[in-house]
């Protein structure tokens, strides 16, 4: 790795042991955010020196010799008579000045404004950030969605791709790739295909990360990193991690579910690693065992999701290489895509159950885990008349709660599963049922999950990363952390869906 990209576990290396397993801050996240007073080479020169010494005191040591990052909990909303006016405003209490170089922080720097989620999360997140926009639309901040696309085009052409978030310990990794759809909502914005020639590189570059060593693999049944041969006509993609270590910001988490296994560590981590590259961290989807973590088996399934999003990546592409001249990419796009899309309904499509599923790739079966995953191609006008009807009566029946859509029908204790429910995918569900002529759906989601958000605001003051959809009177829980107040996506969801209210 570049050395200017070093995460701190190789910077600090038994000082970061130390440290993650010794309990000095209640959060592993924390000490990777820390910022070193000195070079990184005399903090570790005075280590070795103290570690040895009598009372030494690890916390007092880090204290001395680091600058502890603040929590970004947002106390209180800026002043308005509405909520929406209230957030309209907010943009600026969560919006980051372009950073300032420093070679030492796990923080890569980026040359535009930002925005970040709120509370633990300081740093841009990636497929967050498309969801953001959609809010910063509707308050008239075209000034930030072109910030934002920009800095995802700095680390594309700085990184090689877009990473889960703006930290050298999240580069092995992305996100759910929704650049392209970036591109292409400002280009709306703009009104100007121009913006597609002006991104052209940086949405390839972006594809051949996701499509790395596909001409290397060809037999069926082979997989290289993200890519998967399924048939001799089918390429299909997966979550993947280019590291089988622990997760930095998770170190005591991953460390001690591994010691609950005797599955060896670097397959554990590689699985938990890619559920993060999902977005969804953690879920019943991953799971073999859908109660137990420690089964999670991300790499051996080819998620519907994703391959939705990489035909938009192949649609959006294929419109950038035509407007810049590029007829024969435009042309090879074209097959590949189709490919993709036979393959998505060959192998994800269940005619039984009438609902897309993922694929595992080892069993040669889909996984009977229903999720909020199948409305993905109803959200890209991908499925048929007939398909798009019986995934809305599945949603409908099963999936379609008091406060919105509840992400998976398991309860497992993991965050992205019941009875939670996410700003991203009601979004996703919200458009999906508009593609499809349920206006009445969409109107109906619309009502309950903005009066939820209105409900748990007037309540505590504050915007959510997650909800209870399936009981109101209940906060949402899971997860390997407390839960977050901000927060960007649902801001950004609340705004965009009560903009199209009003249209109404």
């Amino acid at each position: 790795m570049n050395l200017k990209y070093l995460p701190p576990d190789e910077i600090y290396e038994e000082l970061f042991d130390a440290v993650q397993l010794n309990g000095v801050f209640p959060d592993s996240k924390t000490f990777v955010d820390c910022i070193p007073k000195f070079h990184p080479d005399e903090i570790m020169h005075f280590f070795y020196r103290e570690i040895d010494k009598e009372g030494f005191d690890i916390k007092a040591f880090v204290e001395k010799y680091f600058e502890t990052p603040e929590t970004d909990q947002t106390k209180t909303l800026p002043e308005g008579k509405t909520l929406e006016e209230k957030l309209h405003k907010h943009w600026d209490n969560l919006t980051r000045k372009p950073d300032e170089p420093n070679p030492h922080s796990s923080l890569l720097e980026l040359p535009h404004p930002y925005i970040v989620p709120g509370g633990r999360f300081r740093e841009i997140y990636y497929w967050d950030s498309y969801f953001t926009m959609l809010g910063l639309k509707a308050s008239g901040r075209k000034d930030l969605i072109q910030s934002i696309v920009d800095n995802f085009a700095y680390l594309i052409n700085t990184v090689g791709h877009i990473p889960n978030g703006n930290r050298t310990y999240f580069i092995s990794r992305s996100q759910p790739p929704f650049f392209p759809k970036m591109v292409e909502l400002l280009a709306e914005m703009e009104g100007d295909p121009k913006v597609y020639e002006q991104y052209h590189s940086e949405l390839f570059m972006e594809y051949i990360f996701w499509m790395e060593g596909e001409a290397r693999i060809n037999l069926p049944g082979k997989r290289y990193k993200r890519v998967v041969m399924l048939d001799e006509d089918s390429f299909l993609s997966r979550y993947w991690d280019d590291e089988d270590t622990p997760r930095q910001e998770s170190f005591v988490e991953d460390v001690e579910l591994s010691d609950q296994t005797r599955r060896f560590p670097d397959k554990l981590f590689r699985n938990l690693r890619a559920a993060c590259e999902s977005g969804w961290d953690f879920s019943s989807r991953w799971l073999y065992h859908p109660d137990d973590l420690k089964s999670v088996q991300t790499i051996a399934l080819i998620p519907v999701d994703l391959n939705v999003l990489l035909s938009e990546m192949e649609r959006i592409l294929i419109k950038s290489s035509e407007i810049v001249g590029e007829n024969k990419l435009a042309l090879k796009l074209t097959r590949t895509r189709q490919n993709r899309l036979d393959a998505i309904n060959r192998y994800c499509w269940n005619e039984d159950q009438g609902i897309f599923l993922d694929f595992h790739v080892k069993f040669k079966e889909q996984m009977d885990r229903p999720s909020l995953a199948m409305l993905f191609p109803l959200w890209a006008k991908l499925a048929s008349e007939e398909q798009a009807k019986k995934v809305i009566s599945f949603v409908e029946k099963n999936l379609f709660k008091a406060g919105g859509l509840v992400t998976t029908t398991i309860n497992s204790g993991q965050q992205w599963d019941s009875p939670n429910g996410w700003a991203p995918l009601q979004w996703i569900g919200f458009e999906a049922f508009l593609n499809y002529g349920r206006e009445d759906l969409a109107l109906e989601l619309a009502k309950r999950w903005t009066s939820l958000n209105e409900k748990v605001y007037a309540e505590t003051g504050k915007m959510m990363e997650k909800y209870n959809v399936v009981d109101l009177s209940l906060k949402a829980g899971g997860g390997e952390y407390p839960v977050q107040d901000g927060f960007d996506w649902t801001n950004g969801v609340y705004l965009a869906i009560k903009n199209w209210m009003k249209k109404q």
